[in-house]
C-alpha cells in the first residue's frame, strides 16, 4: 500500500509508551469498524489511528468490553481528531467508552461536501482517488469485524481508512481557504458533538426543520 510504513496491532487498548506528550499534541486520524450500522444492535470491534507518519495503529476491542484508559486518554486530549463521516465514528466511541472526543473534530466528508459542490461523490475511496491519485481497495468493507482473529487483508483495509486522512485534509483545506469556505466548515464541524448527542437521545430527525413529527414535540 502506497505510503504505508507499518501496521501496529493491539488488543483492547493502546500501549502507554506510545502516548508521549509529543504524540498526544499531534492531529490524529481515527476510524472505527463495527459489526453493523445499528447503534442498538451492533458493537465496536476495531479502532484505527494514524498520526500522519505512515504508521497505522489498530486496536481490537473485545466483545466483553475491557477498560481502555490509554485510548480514552487520547480521546480526551485537546488535539485535532480527523474522521471521515465523523458523526458515525464519534457516536460509536461515545456509545462504547462514554467519551466525546475533545479538540477540533475534522470531518473529511463534510469538508468534501462544502468544497466539492460539483460532485455528489464524497466517499473516502473517491477522495483518495480524485485528490491523491491513489486507489484503495474496498473489498473488505462488508467483512465480519467481530472475528477473534482478523486477516491481513482486513488489517490492510482498516489501515487505509486512516492512512491518507491528513493528506486529504490538507487538499480540502486548500480548496476551502481559496474559496473562503473554511470558517463555514469549522462551525459545521463544531456541531458534530451536538449531533451525536441528539442521535444518542433518539432524535434522528433534522432538529432544525420547520415541521417536526409530533412525537418529538
Amino acid at each position: 500500500m502506497k505510503h504505508l510504513k507499518g501496521i501496529r496491532f493491539y488488543k483492547n487498548d493502546l500501549p502507554s509508551e506510545l502516548l508521549t506528550d509529543e504524540v498526544l499534541s499531534k492531529p490524529v486520524a481515527i476510524d472505527t469498524e463495527t459489526t453493523g450500522l445499528s447503534h442498538v444492535h451492533h458493537r465496536l470491534c476495531l479502532v484505527q489511528l494514524c498520526w500522519g507518519d505512515g504508521v497505522c495503529h489498530l486496536v481490537q476491542i473485545d466483545r466483553k468490553l475491557q477498560p481502555a484508559p490509554n485510548l480514552i486518554k487520547l480521546l480526551r486530549q485537546d488535539s485535532d481528531k480527523l474522521f471521515h463521516f465523523a458523526r458515525f465514528d464519534v457516536a460509536r466511541l461515545y456509545q462504547t467508552f462514554g467519551v466525546l472526543p475533545l479538540g477540533f473534530i475534522y470531518c473529511t466528508k463534510i469538508a468534501s461536501r462544502i468544497a466539492r459542490t460539483s460532485t455528489d461523490r464524497h466517499s473516502l475511496g473517491e477522495l483518495t482517488r480524485s485528490l491523491l491519485g491513489i486507489d484503495i481497495s474496498k473489498a473488505e468493507q462488508s467483512s465480519y469485524w467481530g472475528a477473534e482473529v482478523l486477516t491481513d487483508s482486513q488489517k490492510s483495509y482498516a489501515a487505509a481508512d486512516v492512512l491518507y486522512l491528513h493528506q486529504i485534509r490538507d487538499k480540502l483545506n486548500q480548496m476551502m481557504e481559496r474559496e473562503g469556505l473554511y470558517d463555514l466548515f469549522k462551525v459545521t464541524c463544531d456541531f458534530i458533538r451536538g449531533r451525536v448527542l441528539l442521535d444518542a437521545a433518539g432524535y434522528q430527525i433534522d432538529i432544525f426543520a420547520h415541521h417536526i413529527p409530533r412525537s418529538f414535540g
